[in-house]
């Protein structure tokens, strides 16, 4: 009592080489796997630093217990994970409400394609088809497109932004004209944000006429 924690890695590095098994449990059912960063940052990391250190074979697995539920029971986190993407992100009822709260709606698809990219990097979730509806969902249906970035652009650039990382650290593997207009579409938020729409537009106008060429 009244001391100071002492750090004791070589005991933490042995626990880390002889468990196979990390357990989230979730207790709430408002908040969930993707929503926010929590989980990919603690249990994610927790299953890439004990996978790791047992020689990067992916034999360390994720568990997730629902802990709100009647008959709570552990579920393979590729599993949660698959349906949480299709209930939430990839719905397009979520996806349209989500959107039409405005900022706030636009910051919270944003900081789930974060997710998307936090739980790919920790635990090898990189799923082609989660990506690639996510970039026809949120950057390349233009209306949608359109609603993100004048209510919040620099949640759309974010989402672009994620999207490239992924294809960028092999975790996804995009068609190259997909790579390529996602692309056009970050530099025209990111000269929309630094110059200001007037000018952006301008320029926007200047680059398209040149890739024609």
């Amino acid at each position: 009592r009244g001391g100071r924690g002492v750090d004791r890695r070589k005991t933490l590095d042995k626990l880390m080489q002889t468990t196979t098994q990390v357990v989230q449990v979730l207790d709430s059912v408002e908040y969930g796997l993707t929503d926010i960063q929590e989980y990919y940052a603690n249990t994610g990391a927790m299953v890439r630093a004990m996978d790791d250190i047992q020689g990067g074979e992916g034999k360390v697995q994720a568990s997730i217990v629902e802990s709100y539920s009647r008959n709570p029971r552990p579920k393979k986190l590729n599993d949660a994970l698959r349906l949480e993407y299709r209930s939430k992100l990839l719905n397009p009822k979520w996806a349209d409400t989500m959107v039409s709260q405005g900022s706030g709606g636009a910051f919270e698809v944003s900081q789930r394609m974060t997710a998307l990219v936090g739980w790919g990097a920790t635990t090898k979730f990189q799923e082609k088809w989660v990506y690639d509806q996510s970039a026809q969902t949120y950057a390349l249906d233009e209306e949608m497109a359109k609603r993100l970035r004048e209510s919040n652009p620099e949640a759309f650039k974010n989402i672009l932004g994620r999207l490239i990382e992924a294809s960028n650290r092999g975790m996804w593997d995009a068609d190259a004209g997909v790579l390529d207009r996602l692309r056009d579409l970050y530099d025209d938020i990111d000269d929309e944000i630094e110059l200001g729409s007037v000018s952006a537009k301008r320029l926007s106008e200047i680059n398209q006429a040149q890739r024609k060429r």
